[in-house]
């Protein structure tokens, strides 16, 4: 049997055995300590903004971002359906209804006129519409100019989760810089991890520090335990944060490396009837983060999901891309704007292996199993 190709599967470049050691000498090993003041300083300049709150998650990001921009139980949160469940859980734990909106085909992000619609249409309702949460989906940033004019003129927050795309950039500025603040995630398949955590980046220091406070189980400054707020356990501890440390440092490396596999499967699966690779919008750049592409059955000759099974045979991981929100059972009945772009999406789309290390040898055994699958239709 071969060996294993992960999905996205974590990479160590650079110095995280020496970092993670010294973190361990230096004894501040939980809950927290210089390296996580240092991966918060360091992750706020890679983002370009003030401030950064290292946590357990994204989705505790989400979660307590909503919670300091005051979405309340019954409002109205506007999130795309194509997108992880976890862009929209924090929202269900607030008491807040998600509307889903649908994709643009141009960058598989959530579509701005669209979300017009489904702000107009709560107007309509006397619902408020506390934020929407754009998604930078598979590394490619959100088309952000017209999204923030829909928003500015009905006075609607955004909140960007960029869970997926940092080292992105929307026309020259970095994933993570838009909106009143802006989710990251740093779990064991994202393009830099941690093992699991996440981040919550903001120019916005009061949301920032009522953020942190909240996330330490909303302990008073004072001697004794006092709580005034239900708080959470939200945050990292200083020995995962002298890994993420380690690893921000060689992102533009990741990358470059994610970028050139994305080409090279392009090159190599481009010619082939029937395939068509998720397409990087002119007003960005993409970090890649995963190889998505669509395949169109009666041209290609099988399905999405014949591929699938095909290089699981050969040991090779791959996916579908992400099932639609408003396909969800547990979202049964939820409001939806659009959908065919996104259902169309979910029913021919793959995801191919695009780990950061991936060998010669790795590549050729993808591109030789995809077009198996092909050669037998």
């Amino acid at each position: 049997m071969n060996s294993r190709i992960y999905l996205s599967p974590p990479a160590v470049l650079g110095d995280e055995e020496a970092a993670i050691v010294s973190a361990l000498a230096s004894n501040w090993i939980a809950p927290l300590g210089p390296e996580v003041d240092g991966f918060e300083a360091d992750l706020a300049g890679r983002v370009g903004v003030d401030h950064a709150l290292v946590l357990s998650s994204g989705t505790a990001a989400i979660h307590l971002a909503l919670l300091a921009m005051g979405v309340q139980a019954g409002d109205v949160v506007i999130v795309p359906s194509f997108t992880f469940i976890g862009s929209v859980n924090p929202a269900m734990y607030i008491g807040a209804e998600p509307w889903f909106v649908d994709s643009e085909p141009e960058s598989w992000n959530l579509d701005p006129g669209l979300v017009r619609e489904a702000i107009e249409t709560a107007r309509a309702e006397g619902r408020r519409v506390a934020a929407v949460i754009p998604v930078d989906l598979l590394g490619q940033c959100v088309d952000y100019a017209p999204l923030e004019s829909v928003c500015d003129e009905f006075g609607v927050p955004i909140f960007e989760d960029a869970a997926e795309a940092l080292g992105a950039t929307y026309r020259g500025r970095p994933a993570g810089s838009f909106g009143q603040a802006a989710a990251l995630s740093f779990n064991g398949n994202k393009i830099i991890t941690t093992s699991g955590g996440g981040a919550l980046v903001s120019d916005d220091e009061e949301l920032i520090a009522r953020c942190r406070h909240l996330s330490t189980q909303a302990r008073e400054p004072v001697l004794h335990y006092e709580h005034r707020d239900i708080g959470y356990n939200y945050r990292m501890s200083n020995l995962l944060a002298a890994l993420g440390r380690a690893q921000l440092a060689t992102l533009d490396d990741r990358v470059a490396a994610r970028r050139t596999l994305f080409d090279r499967y392009s090159d190599q699966l481009g010619d082939l009837d029937g395939v068509e690779f998720m397409p990087e919008a002119g007003f960005g750049e993409s970090n890649r983060w995963l190889t998505a592409l669509t395949i169109d059955p009666d041209r290609f000759g099988a399905t999405n999901l014949d591929i699938i099974a095909a290089l699981a045979d050969e040991n090779i991981e791959a996916r579908p891309v992400w099932k639609p929100m408003h396909l969800q059972p547990v979202f049964d009945g939820a409001r939806m704007f659009g959908g065919a772009v996104c259902e169309v999406l979910f029913a021919h789309g793959l995801c191919l292996p695009s780990g950061t290390q991936m060998t010669e040898d790795d590549i050729v055994r993808v591109v030789d199993g995809v077009r198996s699958v092909s050669a037998r239709g």
